[in-house]
């Protein structure tokens, strides 16, 4: 499918809208919420606030673009299942952040074209700061370019990740690289919203990101966001990353190679019981 850059911008200005409108709704709900629910993982919740904010970017999409397909977080697949462009939304990146008040979460608008990011928009209601990008279009915040980091050394860089939902349930998890990667660079953080993680990696805050059980609705605005703002984003190994993995690396490029690197060094987490095995870590 052959999409020039005046439709891109017009799809651009199309996730824009889409932000800005479900990140008032967040701003109204903010501290005044009646329902908190799990969706039948601990931990994983959903709010009223969601989903008035899903309804507030579904409101934008079906008056704009009625004839594309939709993946949203909380509703699933909508509209028409055969076409070629997908957007995926998720509307309170950060729910459980936002439930306790505490304000790191974003809006996520992202579109893909044939399976690829093409277009993201990512509002943060708090700070009032929007990011975009657009194949081809660069990436912007409040709509001033934006580039990646220039940190080279992985001992020097600062990283962030997240942890999934079954985490409690799966030894896959990333506890150990958590760790592991802590004594090796100037520290890891982990805010509790991958669509700000790949935000502040596309805008310099960050070096580096990794993730597992990730969605579509989690990263796609997220991943043109950094791929347009000069970064990196493939698998863990670095191989072309597969949205259906839902594991992700993206950096600023520099220091990609070491960090996926050392990624594939961590031992596995049940050897860290073991006192002789720690001192190998740091």
């Amino acid at each position: 499918m052959s999409i020039n850059s005046n439709q891109l911008q017009v799809f651009l200005d199309i996730a824009t809208e889409a932000v800005l409108a479900a990140g008032t709704v967040l701003r109204d709900y903010w501290g005044n919420l009646e329902s908190i629910e799990e969706k039948g993982r601990p931990g994983d919740l959903v709010t009223e606030a969601d989903r008035a904010a899903e309804v507030a970017v579904l409101d934008v999409l079906h008056r704009h673009v009625p004839a594309h397909n939709i993946l949203t977080e909380e509703s699933g697949q909508l509209g028409n299942l055969e076409s070629d462009l997908l957007w995926a939304i998720d509307p309170l990146d950060g729910t459980t952040n936002y439930a306790h008040q505490y304000p790191v979460s974003a809006v996520s608008v992202g579109l893909m074209i044939e399976g690829v990011p093409a277009v993201g928009a990512i509002f943060d209601p708090f700070r009032q700061e929007l990011f975009r990008a657009a194949k081809g279009l660069g990436a912007t915040c409040d709509r001033r370019p934006i580039r990646v980091s220039q940190t080279t050394d992985l001992s020097k860089s600062l990283l962030v990740t997240g942890f999934a939902y079954d985490r409690r349930q799966t030894t896959d998890n990333n506890y150990a690289e958590f760790c592991y990667l802590t004594h090796l660079t100037q520290g890891v953080r982990r805010s509790g919203s991958a669509a700000t993680d790949l935000a502040y990696v596309a805008c310099g805050r960050f070096d580096g990101f990794w993730e597992r059980g990730l969605s579509p609705w989690d990263v796609t605005a997220g991943i043109i966001l950094v791929e347009e703002a000069g970064g990196n984003v493939t698998a863990y190994d670095g191989s072309p990353f597969q949205m259906s993995s839902g594991r992700i690396l993206a950096t600023n490029g520099q220091i990609h190679a070491s960090l996926s690197q050392e990624l594939h060094r961590v031992p596995p987490l049940e050897t860290w019981a073991n006192p002789h095995n720690f001192g190998k870590l740091c």
